[in-house]
């Protein structure tokens, strides 16, 4: 619903922000990776945004970075892990750092995160697997690709979307012309897939 915010930094009280938005203030939950590479109060910032909806609760979750909020999805997708639990481990650890642990399979880096046991840990290195591989390389800051741009993440998202897996939407994203637009990227990446 609500997917990013642009506006003032009117306070900042980890692991919460505000920001106006033109005279509306939103409070933003924020993992520290994000909190930390905030501008001071009163300057201008942007967050991408991940809005929760429960009984009880309206939540907004901002990340400074499009890999930030894609790990935040991936990991609130498996069974017993919130939204708080996904802003801790994003907290305790970057992107690379979690896509590293996950492809080499390292529970010991994941339980030194704060709220995160063993079998928990054991539960997100196996559910993870393959979705953080060495695409989450320009994913996350740890491969040798170059960086994503957000086209490409939206047709990656709409390939996701349409039912294919992760490995299929990145072997089409590889095949696809630097600079294609995101209508044109899903048609061409479909039909590649097609074949």
């Amino acid at each position: 619903m609500i997917g990013r915010l642009q506006g003032l930094l009117a306070e900042k009280n980890p692991p919460q922000v505000l920001v106006d938005c033109h005279g509306v203030g939103y409070e933003v939950d924020v993992p520290m990776s994000t909190f930390y590479n905030l501008p001071e109060t009163g300057q201008a910032v942007t967050l991408l945004t991940h809005f929760v909806v429960r009984e009880d609760a309206q939540i907004l979750y901002g990340f400074g970075t499009a890999q930030e909020r894609q790990a935040f999805r991936q990991l609130i997708k498996i069974t017993g892990v919130g939204p708080r639990m996904a802003l801790s481990v994003l907290s305790g650890m970057s992107v690379a750092d979690l896509a590293q642990a996950i492809t080499r399979q390292e529970v010991a880096r994941l339980v030194k995160v704060p709220g995160i046991g063993k079998k928990t840990a054991e539960r997100l290195l196996l559910e993870l697997k393959g979705k953080f591989g060495p695409d989450l390389g320009d994913f996350g800051g740890a491969g040798s690709g170059s960086p994503r741009t957000d086209a490409q993440a939206d047709i990656q998202q709409a390939l996701l979307a349409l039912g294919y897996n992760d490995k299929e939407a990145a072997a089409a994203l590889k095949l696809l012309p630097d600079g294609v637009g995101v209508s044109e990227g899903i048609r061409l990446a479909l039909k590649s897939l097609s074949r």
